[in-house]
């Protein structure tokens, strides 16, 4: 299993599209409380859907908020725009499946390099984001 720290952000490989063949790419994130998150954005080619195993985690799902608590789920179709934090003062923990396996672990590796680098350029973030089939997209 592969741990990836990006900030107050971790994320717990179980399994990717490598050992799924493309199946889905499964993970355990954990979220502390007030940490800086990803810029809201949609996926391009893969589903999302988050089941809450301790704490809270809150997502904003096109402009609605959800959530995602112990024993609660989310679902969030490729195409929707969506960002998440914790709100809360504990961490929260969730388990995320990706369908299609199409992200696996290289994007957040990527990220992860930048962000303990220093001050990332949001220039560079953008560009990892959208070779990796993530679109950011920045609120008016």
């Amino acid at each position: 299993m592969e741990t990836i720290r990006i900030g107050g952000l971790e994320l717990e490989f179980l399994h990717s599209k490598d050992d799924t063949e493309a199946s889905l790419d499964m993970f355990r994130m954990t979220v502390h409380p007030k940490a800086r998150m990803p810029v809201p954005h949609y996926h391009e080619s893969w589903d999302e859907t988050v089941y809450g195993i301790s704490g809270t985690v809150t997502f904003r799902v096109a402009e609605q908020d959800i959530a995602v608590g112990p024993g609660q789920s989310a679902f969030i179709r490729r195409g929707v725009v969506h960002g998440f934090d914790n709100r809360t003062d504990a961490p929260a923990t969730c388990l995320c499946v990706l369908t299609p396996g199409v992200l696996g672990p290289a994007y957040f590796r990527e990220i992860a390099a930048l962000v303990a680098a220093g001050p990332p350029d949001p220039a560079r973030i953008k560009e990892i984001m959208l070779r990796h089939g993530l679109v950011p997209v920045v609120s008016s």
